[in-house]
Protein backbone atom coordinates (compact mmCIF):
# COMPACT_ATOMS: atom_id res chain seq x y z
CA UNK A 1 0.00 0.00 0.00
CA UNK A 2 2.49 2.53 0.81
CA UNK A 3 6.21 2.98 0.50
CA UNK A 4 8.85 3.43 3.31
CA UNK A 5 9.18 6.82 2.31
CA UNK A 6 5.62 7.29 2.60
CA UNK A 7 5.41 5.93 6.63
CA UNK A 8 8.40 7.44 7.85
CA UNK A 9 6.61 11.02 6.10
CA UNK A 10 3.49 10.08 7.95
CA UNK A 11 5.28 8.65 11.32
CA UNK A 12 6.98 12.18 11.24
CA UNK A 13 3.55 14.27 10.27
CA UNK A 14 1.20 12.51 12.17
CA UNK A 15 2.14 13.12 15.14
CA UNK A 16 3.84 16.76 14.55
CA UNK A 17 -0.55 17.79 13.57
CA UNK A 18 -1.32 17.33 17.49
CA UNK A 19 1.68 19.59 18.02
CA UNK A 20 0.82 22.10 15.47
CA UNK A 21 -2.80 22.04 15.91
CA UNK A 22 -2.09 22.57 19.69
CA UNK A 23 -0.06 25.28 19.69
CA UNK A 24 -1.12 26.87 16.85
CA UNK A 25 -4.60 27.08 18.33
CA UNK A 26 -3.81 27.95 21.89
CA UNK A 27 -0.95 30.67 21.09
CA UNK A 28 -1.49 31.54 17.62
CA UNK A 29 2.28 30.30 17.09
CA UNK A 30 3.94 27.49 15.64
CA UNK A 31 7.60 27.30 17.45
CA UNK A 32 10.77 27.03 15.16
CA UNK A 33 11.90 24.14 16.97
CA UNK A 34 9.06 21.77 15.56
CA UNK A 35 9.69 23.73 12.03
CA UNK A 36 13.46 23.43 12.42
CA UNK A 37 12.80 19.65 13.16
CA UNK A 38 10.13 18.99 10.32
CA UNK A 39 13.12 20.11 7.99
CA UNK A 40 16.47 18.35 8.85
CA UNK A 41 13.75 14.87 9.40
CA UNK A 42 12.13 15.57 5.71
CA UNK A 43 15.62 16.16 4.22
CA UNK A 44 17.39 12.84 5.90
CA UNK A 45 14.06 10.88 5.60
CA UNK A 46 14.27 11.29 1.32
CA UNK A 47 18.00 11.40 1.73
CA UNK A 48 17.66 8.01 3.15
CA UNK A 49 14.97 6.25 0.49
CA UNK A 50 16.35 7.88 -2.38
CA UNK A 51 20.40 9.01 -1.89
CA UNK A 52 21.16 12.41 -3.38
CA UNK A 53 18.25 12.55 -5.91
CA UNK A 54 15.87 12.55 -2.64
CA UNK A 55 18.16 15.00 -0.58
CA UNK A 56 18.00 17.35 -3.77
CA UNK A 57 13.93 16.66 -3.92
CA UNK A 58 13.61 17.51 -0.67
CA UNK A 59 16.09 20.66 -0.62
CA UNK A 60 13.76 21.64 -4.05
CA UNK A 61 10.53 20.96 -2.14
CA UNK A 62 11.03 22.90 0.79
CA UNK A 63 12.09 25.55 -1.90
CA UNK A 64 9.05 25.71 -3.84
CA UNK A 65 6.26 25.31 -1.04
CA UNK A 66 8.76 27.98 0.61
CA UNK A 67 8.05 30.07 -2.72
CA UNK A 68 4.45 29.88 -3.05
CA UNK A 69 3.91 30.41 0.73
CA UNK A 70 5.99 33.52 0.26
CA UNK A 71 3.56 35.05 -2.38
CA UNK A 72 0.63 34.78 0.17
CA UNK A 73 2.62 35.86 2.71
CA UNK A 74 3.38 38.94 0.58
CA UNK A 75 -0.43 39.58 0.15
CA UNK A 76 -0.71 39.18 3.99
CA UNK A 77 -3.05 36.12 3.73
CA UNK A 78 -0.27 34.19 5.91
CA UNK A 79 1.45 34.79 8.36
CA UNK A 80 5.49 33.77 8.23
CA UNK A 81 5.76 30.75 10.46
CA UNK A 82 2.79 29.16 8.30
CA UNK A 83 5.25 29.88 5.09
CA UNK A 84 7.92 27.69 7.24
CA UNK A 85 6.00 24.99 8.62
CA UNK A 86 4.81 24.38 4.79
CA UNK A 87 8.62 24.57 3.62
CA UNK A 88 9.42 22.31 5.99
CA UNK A 89 6.43 20.00 5.08
CA UNK A 90 7.40 20.73 1.08
CA UNK A 91 11.39 19.06 2.41
CA UNK A 92 9.27 15.95 3.90
CA UNK A 93 6.92 15.38 0.86
CA UNK A 94 9.38 16.35 -2.23
CA UNK A 95 9.18 18.50 -5.28
CA UNK A 96 6.83 16.06 -7.03
CA UNK A 97 4.22 16.64 -4.45
CA UNK A 98 4.70 19.85 -3.28
CA UNK A 99 1.83 21.30 -5.61
CA UNK A 100 -1.08 18.92 -4.68
CA UNK A 101 -0.37 19.46 -1.15
CA UNK A 102 -0.27 23.36 -2.00
CA UNK A 103 -4.34 22.53 -2.81
CA UNK A 104 -5.04 20.04 -0.60
CA UNK A 105 -3.94 22.73 2.17
CA UNK A 106 -5.84 25.68 0.40
CA UNK A 107 -9.28 23.34 0.01
CA UNK A 108 -8.56 22.43 3.69
CA UNK A 109 -7.60 25.92 4.86
CA UNK A 110 -11.02 26.81 3.13
CA UNK A 111 -13.19 24.39 5.15
CA UNK A 112 -11.44 26.04 8.36
CA UNK A 113 -11.91 29.19 7.36
CA UNK A 114 -15.70 28.41 6.90
CA UNK A 115 -15.76 27.16 9.86
CA UNK A 116 -14.58 29.49 11.84
CA UNK A 117 -16.88 32.37 10.15
CA UNK A 118 -19.91 30.43 10.81
CA UNK A 119 -18.35 29.83 14.50
CA UNK A 120 -17.48 33.36 15.36
CA UNK A 121 -20.68 34.61 13.65
CA UNK A 122 -18.64 37.14 11.01
CA UNK A 123 -20.21 35.58 7.67
CA UNK A 124 -21.11 39.73 6.67
CA UNK A 125 -17.91 41.24 7.47
CA UNK A 126 -15.76 38.26 5.73
CA UNK A 127 -17.97 38.43 3.12
CA UNK A 128 -17.59 42.77 2.85
CA UNK A 129 -13.66 41.73 3.10
CA UNK A 130 -13.39 39.57 0.67
CA UNK A 131 -15.41 41.69 -2.23
CA UNK A 132 -12.95 44.45 -1.25
CA UNK A 133 -10.27 42.55 -2.08
CA UNK A 134 -11.19 41.69 -4.93
CA UNK A 135 -12.26 45.12 -6.13
CA UNK A 136 -8.56 45.93 -4.96
CA UNK A 137 -7.78 43.48 -7.63
CA UNK A 138 -9.51 45.77 -10.73
CA UNK A 139 -6.72 48.08 -12.56
CA UNK A 140 -7.26 52.11 -10.67
CA UNK A 141 -8.06 50.25 -7.57
CA UNK A 142 -6.16 49.84 -4.34
CA UNK A 143 -5.88 46.78 -2.61
CA UNK A 144 -7.39 47.04 1.24
CA UNK A 145 -5.09 46.31 4.28
CA UNK A 146 -7.10 44.91 7.38
CA UNK A 147 -5.37 45.09 11.22
CA UNK A 148 -5.04 41.65 12.34
CA UNK A 149 -7.88 41.32 15.02
CA UNK A 150 -7.32 41.96 18.74
CA UNK A 151 -9.33 38.95 19.90
CA UNK A 152 -6.57 36.01 18.38
CA UNK A 153 -9.64 33.83 18.14
CA UNK A 154 -10.82 35.39 15.27
CA UNK A 155 -7.65 34.63 13.25
CA UNK A 156 -7.21 31.26 11.54
CA UNK A 157 -4.72 28.66 12.36
CA UNK A 158 -3.19 28.31 9.17
CA UNK A 159 -0.80 25.47 10.66
CA UNK A 160 -3.51 23.41 11.19
CA UNK A 161 -4.77 23.42 7.80
CA UNK A 162 -0.98 22.81 6.75
CA UNK A 163 -0.63 19.58 8.68
CA UNK A 164 -3.58 18.30 8.37
CA UNK A 165 -3.96 18.70 4.07
CA UNK A 166 -0.80 17.41 4.21
CA UNK A 167 -1.52 14.10 6.01
CA UNK A 168 -4.45 13.68 3.78
CA UNK A 169 -2.43 14.87 0.14
CA UNK A 170 -0.24 12.10 1.49
CA UNK A 171 -2.95 9.80 1.87
CA UNK A 172 -4.49 10.72 -1.52
CA UNK A 173 -1.48 10.96 -3.63
CA UNK A 174 0.66 8.31 -2.48
CA UNK A 175 -1.59 5.46 -1.42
Amino acid sequence: MFDTTTIAALTLLLPLTAIITYFDVRYRRIPNLFVLATLVSGLVINFMAGGLAGLWASAGGCLLAFGLMFVLHVFGAMGAGDVKLFAAVGSVVGTGMVPETFLVVLLTGGVLAVYSILRNGTVLTTLTRVLQIFVGLLPGWQMPRFDVPADRRHTLPYGVAITTGSIISLFVFRA
